[in-house]
Order: C-alpha cells, then sequence, then structure tokens
C-alpha cells in the first residue's frame, strides 16, 4: 500500500509562509533584547542608582 501525499505551496501562501517565519524571528529578537536589557541592569546597578537622592529644599531667607 503506498500513500502518495501531495505537497503544494502557491505563490501567495509562500510568501505569507515566509512572512510569519519573518516576523517571528523579529518578535523574538525584540523580545530577547527587551528581557536581555532587563536582566543586564538588575544586575549592573552601583550603590547610587539604589539611593534616590532627595531633591535639597531651597533656602528661603524670611528675614529680609
Amino acid at each position: 500500500m503506498t500513500i502518495s501525499i501531495l505537497l503544494y505551496i502557491d505563490p501567495g501562501s509562500g510568501s505569507y509562509l515566509i512572512q510569519v517565519i519573518i516576523a517571528a524571528v523579529f518578535g523574538a529578537w525584540f523580545w530577547l533584547r527587551n528581557y536581555w536589557w532587563k536582566f543586564k541592569s538588575f544586575f549592573t546597578k552601583t550603590r547610587s542608582d539604589k539611593k534616590k537622592e532627595e531633591p535639597s529644599s531651597p533656602d528661603i531667607n524670611t528675614n529680609s
């Protein structure tokens, strides 16, 4: 018993398939790039970055 499988991809379906593959590659690239920066910034924070500096209040001279 022979099973014949006929596969045909017309130009419209082929271009759509290529478009989906390219979109998946770029989507994965942007997703990985975004999470890489978050991962990297988590471990590279310096001590001054963790402390939020309080803005100094302006000196108001009320003796005049």
